[in-house]
């Protein structure tokens, strides 16, 4: 099964996600100066999730690259999948509300399940594909395979350590979450020079 229609159906949910996060700024009544200000956590939750989905976004692009074509096993976890990247916006949204509220721990944690379970997902759909180089190009790297595998392994771990932390502080766990972001951010920059 060819893969093009997957990724342009990839892409179009990745841009979906990716313009809902915009939906979480808003502000309403006066003085207005204020309010902009108030609302930093809107600003932080949509930076930390816009640069997030970037990187799955990115990361996405690789495996697709690594790929000569598809079966359906894969079609339907790339479709689990998406419906995560999908759900972003609606954890983003809570923890942008909720982080200076009694909601904050909720919040993060609904933040953290859902990243960590896209993470899952997204090494789930890298391991089938990759597993005796079931989907893979004939031609692709084993070097840069192996590699691509260790880089997606810690995610769902740091996602999880991530939710974790929210039990004890919802701050600090958003922290964690942007620091993740940064980690992946540098990894993929170091990586991608490889």
């Amino acid at each position: 099964m060819p893969k093009n229609r997957l990724e342009a159906f990839s892409d179009g949910i990745f841009a979906f996600a990716a313009t809902l996060l915009i939906l979480n700024l808003a502000v309403s009544g006066h003085p207005l100066g204020q309010q902009l200000l108030d609302i930093w956590p809107s600003y932080v939750a949509y930076a930390v999730s816009f640069i997030t989905i970037g990187i799955i976004w990115t990361n996405h692009h690789t495996v697709m690259h690594q790929l000569a074509h598809v079966d359906r096993f894969f079609l339907m976890v790339n479709v689990l999948f998406l419906m995560f990247i999908a759900f972003i916006p609606f954890p983003t949204r809570l923890l942008a509300l909720n982080l200076q509220s009694e909601g904050a721990q909720a919040a993060a944690i609904t933040y953290g399940i859902t990243l960590t379970a896209t993470a899952v997902l997204f090494n789930v759909l890298w391991r089938y594909a990759a597993h005796e180089r079931r989907l893979l190009r004939h031609d692709a790297e084993q070097k840069l395979v192996d590699g691509i595998g260790r880089s997606y392994l810690v995610g769902p771990l740091m996602y999880l350590g991530a939710t974790l932390v929210a039990l004890v502080s919802p701050i600090a766990s958003a922290g964690v979450y942007a620091a993740i972001g940064v980690f992946y951010v540098l990894e993929s920059s170091i990586f991608g020079r490889r």
